[in-house]
């Protein structure tokens, strides 16, 4: 009898603690950006954080390293790329995310989110290239420093699964960028050289980076150092894991 009263308190304390335990909300998440690997390459890795400041509001922060694209597909009869000596750059953000009330069966995060945000990037690049053009002939080396700064609006879905997994997708991010973009060369490329060299480099990074041709000024490639203020757009997915 009192082997059986034991064993029966003892079903009822574990039952009590598993309850205690699925009931138990996860106030933090760590989270891997897996979607601009995908995009700028292997060397991108991105984390990210989010807090859960009650149920229906959230802060998230976003740092990591990042890099341009490689520059593949630009080589013609007159140029070609021949190295990277340096490849580098730099992402953070930050959001403040409204989970919608009446959208969401659950509390924060889990759910439909709107969220304003700012994110900057910044990217070091230094290429070589082979020239044999009628002027010139040889090789000549690039350095080029790109920093966005972008404010804007994003609409989300995070889903929980297993209470510990999480799977985040920004939608949609648009928002208005500033753009600083400075180019430098080792040598005096004669001017039509100069912007035929600098016209393949934006088109390699307008295919990776998006709202990027819109902002490319007319005079681009006569002056080292250029500000444009200018369309952009954010989007990923994360995966996280709950704590």
């Amino acid at each position: 009898m009192k082997q059986g009263l034991f064993f029966l308190l003892l079903l009822i304390t574990v039952s009590v603690n598993a309850q205690q335990a699925t009931k138990k909300e996860y106030k933090n998440t760590i989270k891997y950006n897996i979607t601009n690997p995908f995009i700028f390459g292997k060397n991108v890795h991105i984390l990210g954080y989010e807090r859960v400041l009650n149920k229906k509001r959230s802060l998230s922060i976003n740092l990591g390293s990042t890099s341009l694209p490689k520059f593949t597909g630009l080589s013609s009869d007159s140029m070609s790329v021949t190295g990277s000596n340096k490849n580098a750059g730099f992402h953070a953000a930050v959001e403040y995310r409204f989970y919608l009330g009446k959208e969401n069966k659950y509390n924060a995060p889990r759910g439909v989110y709107l969220a304003p945000y700012y994110s900057f990037n910044s990217f070091q690049k230094e290429n070589t290239w082979a020239f044999n053009t009628s002027t010139t002939s040889g090789s000549i080396n690039t350095d080029i420093a790109l920093n966005i700064h972008t404010f804007g609006a994003e609409l989300g879905y995070q889903f929980v699964l297993w209470n510990r997994l999480s799977l985040d997708f920004v939608l949609m991010g648009p928002g208005v960028a500033a753009y600083t973009l400075k180019t430098g060369f080792d040598t005096n490329l004669p001017t039509p050289d100069k912007l035929a060299l600098i016209a393949k480099i934006n088109n390699a990074i307008a295919d990776k980076l998006p709202g990027y041709d819109f902002v490319i000024p007319d005079d681009f490639g006569k002056t080292s150092s250029t500000g444009v203020t200018s369309f952009n757009f954010r989007y990923l997915i994360q995966v996280g894991f709950r704590f």
